[in-house]
């Protein structure tokens, strides 16, 4: 599959989760991440680790206080930190960040639910969060956590899904040493009872074998997604195989979006882009197969002579 900028595909799959009904998960997470910021907060502010003694140290923990906080998530409840004889007050910046803490929030989130919860990944969202530098031993014990919690949600039971679309981006990754290019399979359903779009599962594979896709999809079938009306996804040969195996009985269409990327690679000549993406759009908006047919036809003709490679993968290609 083409390569999405990680920033555009992370942008979109925050956009997604957080409007895909999975309210309860959502702030159980998010309370974790802000609770454990603040404790390193007030940690930093005294000078000094829990329990451990010095001379420099300003001021003493005092227990903390409740407090509901409402960010895009929703409501979190938090356990907001409290010191006592320090030389000046002590505040937990994410509360007064406002919409930049619920965006790096939601930003942390996004980016362990693609790419797995690990020690020094936390470790850097600790940071972004809290604005210094933070241990990897800080932070030991909130992976467990988030490990426990995406577990939870990643393998939640699933709604009947009308329609189906699939694809894959890569992110390096560094494997035994060696920084690889690794695909993240991600699926998006449409819900059958009210229509609402959800992200269904990401998961990180070596490929986009026929492989890794079939064992997500025998996942997602397990789950509970039934047998969807349509599944649209790029033409990847490793993905066709595995939805005849796993999802045999679904048509099958092919991404208009990856289609229109697919065509400019035929386009020779930098003035026609334009204009070849704009006759392609028609041939998709047409009110029905057959009028699709005839302005195929009409690409095809039109496109002969001076695109002769584009004219050709049209006609074999924009039918699926």
């Amino acid at each position: 599959m083409n390569e999405h900028t990680q920033t555009n595909e992370l942008d979109l799959l925050i956009n997604v989760l957080f409007d895909d009904g999975l309210q309860n998960a959502l702030p159980r997470i998010a309370e974790i991440l802000m609770n454990t910021a603040m404790l390193l907060e007030r940690e930093n502010h005294i000078g000094a680790a829990p329990y451990q003694r010095g001379v420099e140290r300003n001021g003493y923990a005092n227990g903390f206080k409740p407090r509901i906080f409402q960010t895009g998530i929703g409501a979190l409840k938090l356990s907001v930190p409290q010191v006592r004889e320090s030389d000046r007050v002590f505040s937990s910046s994410l509360l007064e960040k406002g919409s930049r803490s619920d965006r790096a929030l939601k930003s942390a989130i996004a980016t362990m639910y693609v790419e797995g919860v690990s020690t020094r990944r936390v470790t850097k969202i600790m940071e972004d969060l809290c604005g210094f530098e933070v241990s990897s031993g800080q932070v030991s014990n909130l992976n467990k956590q988030l490990d426990t919690e995406f577990g939870k949600w990643r393998n939640r039971p699933l709604p009947p899904i009308s329609f189906m679309t699939l694809d894959a981006t890569y992110y390096k990754v560094r494997i035994d040493g060696v920084v690889r290019d690794c695909a993240t399979l991600i699926a998006y359903g449409v819900r059958r009872d009210d229509g609402k779009r959800i992200i269904l599962g990401v998961s990180c594979s070596l490929s986009e074998a026929e492989v890794h896709w079939r064992g997500f999809l025998d996942g997602l079938k397990e789950r509970g997604i039934g047998i969807p009306d349509l599944v649209t996804s790029d033409a990847h040969s490793g993905l066709k195989a595995a939805l005849k195996a796993a999802l045999n009985g679904t048509p099958w269409q092919r991404c208009q979006f990856h289609l229109q990327q697919n065509a400019q690679e035929y386009v020779t000549k930098a003035h026609l882009k334009t204009k070849v993406a704009s006759d392609i759009r028609a041939i998709f908006n047409a009110d029905d197969r057959p009028h699709a047919d005839d302005r195929l036809k009409d690409f095809v003709k039109t496109y002969s002579e001076s695109q002769p490679k584009l004219a050709a993968w049209a006609e074999e290609n924009l039918p699926e």
